[in-house]
């Protein structure tokens, strides 16, 4: 798989401290994104999954604070099969998945794809939907624009319906 970066702190990508691995590649190409140098597929560093969770866990080590684990991009669902196995090695740490898309929800359940099924599957936090400049909003928590949703993962497979997530 591949990675345009890591970033080992964050609390503005999801609930909590958390570690961001950065997707390398993205077939959307949002004007105005904020990681325009993670969109060409060959770019970033090549990981197998195992050496990922191997670099996760050694950030993580004496850090309890961590809560959780950060997809982004790039596009993460380019690589959802990968990404899918590292957030299964990841939540049996303890630790819980957000994952960052361009694409809505519903647009990535009609692909019926295995890969971004299990990627799904694995996610905690599902912040969905592309950049919107006209839209961008610097009020709202771990999104650029207010048409991303931040969806709770566990409450809607739970619900069989979208539920939003909401920290307040």
């Amino acid at each position: 798989m591949r990675i345009a970066g890591i970033t080992q702190e964050s609390f503005v990508d999801g609930p909590g401290l958390r570690v961001v691995i950065f997707a390398q590649g993205c077939d959307l190409a949002c004007p105005h994104c904020q990681n325009p140098e993670s969109w060409q597929r060959d770019g970033g560093e090549e990981y197998t999954v195992n050496a990922l969770v191997r670099t996760i866990k050694q950030i993580n080590q004496g850090k309890k604070a961590v809560r959780g684990v950060t997809f982004s991009g790039g596009e993460p669902f380019m690589q959802a099969e990968e990404f899918a196995k590292v957030a299964e090695k990841i939540k049996k740490l303890g630790w819980d998945i957000a994952t960052y898309t361009g694409h809505t929800y519903e647009a990535l359940l009609a692909k019926g794809d295995n890969g971004i099924n299990a990627l799904l599957a694995n996610t905690d936090y599902l912040i969905d939907g592309p950049y919107i400049h006209a839209q961008r909003s610097l009020d709202i928590k771990f999104r650029g624009s207010t048409n991303q949703r931040i969806i709770d993962m566990n409450a809607t497979r739970k619900r069989g319906e979208v539920q939003l997530f909401s920290e307040e």
